[in-house]
């Protein structure tokens, strides 16, 4: 028996409006909690980044929190629009899930490396421009990433640590107190007498304090030995110009040695 063309068009016409009927309203609604969940994240991340502004934090932090926000909330609201409109979602799952699992596994390491990134963003232990001393590298810091820091060293050498090793290890910064101690040591025969030894010394750093933050210099004996002893000598300098003061110093330091002899 053939099929008659009018009523498979009938049929056709029956599922059409039975879809119409039960379907076209979750849809309807599906597509209006899309539009209004949109405005709604917009006005939302728009909040957000005025709140971050105000927190002074880094501007890399700042735009992939901001991003990342709205990301995982347009997520939510496709996921929720899904639900709306009645579509089966259990494969999607088990995909999201299985990709989820596999992503993290083969990711471990570099995501450790991204939440010490914004960790050390956002704490700051150090900023762009100190100077620190970790992994056995000391230098300048010259970029904060999610993912890795650069430190320009004093010999020009550019060395990439992965934030994952800042955020375990112990980093020394020292610029944060925007001083740092210099001390050296000289070492004079017994037959030198040490008063008259440390007046030298004070008057040859009393002539070159421009190099120092302040003139509370610490000079004492330090260490005595069968030939002679050793003079310490602690004064405060700038950090950013430690190596060349500690040259200069030194330099002048061992003119007024020769005082002594």
């Amino acid at each position: 028996m053939k099929n008659n063309p009018i009523m498979e068009v009938d049929k056709l016409y029956a599922r059409f409006v039975d879809w119409v009927v039960h379907q076209a309203p979750r849809v309807l609604l599906g597509v209006l909690v899309l539009l209004l969940g949109l405005w709604l994240i917009k006005q939302l991340a728009r909040w957000i980044k005025r709140k971050i502004d105000q927190k002074d934090w880094d501007p890399t932090l700042e735009v992939f929190l901001s991003n990342l926000i709205v990301l995982a909330l347009r997520i939510l609201l496709i996921l929720l629009v899904i639900q709306i409109m009645g579509l089966q979602m259990t494969l999607f799952a088990a995909l999201v899930g299985a990709f989820g699992v596999a992503a993290g596994l083969a990711l471990s390491g570099t995501l450790q490396n991204f939440a010490s990134g914004v960790l050390i963003l956002m704490l700051k232990p150090f900023r762009v421009g100190d100077q620190i001393f970790t992994q056995g590298q000391e230098g300048e810091v010259r970029s904060i990433q999610l993912f890795f820091t650069v430190i320009l060293t004093r010999d020009y050498r550019t060395v990439v640590v992965p934030n994952g090793k800042l955020s375990n290890e112990v980093i020394v910064n020292m610029s944060q107190a925007g001083k740092r101690r210099l001390d050296l040591e000289m070492k004079v025969k017994y037959d030198v007498d040490f008063e008259y030894a440390k007046r030298v010394l004070t008057d040859t750093l009393t002539e070159s304090k421009d190099l120092f933050i302040n003139t509370d210099y610490l000079i004492g004996i330090g260490l005595l030995e069968p030939d002679g002893y050793r003079i310490s000598i602690s004064v405060w300098v700038d950090e950013e110009g430690y190596p060349d003061t500690r040259l200069i110093v030194q330099e002048k330091l061992l003119n007024a040695v020769k005082l002594l002899s």
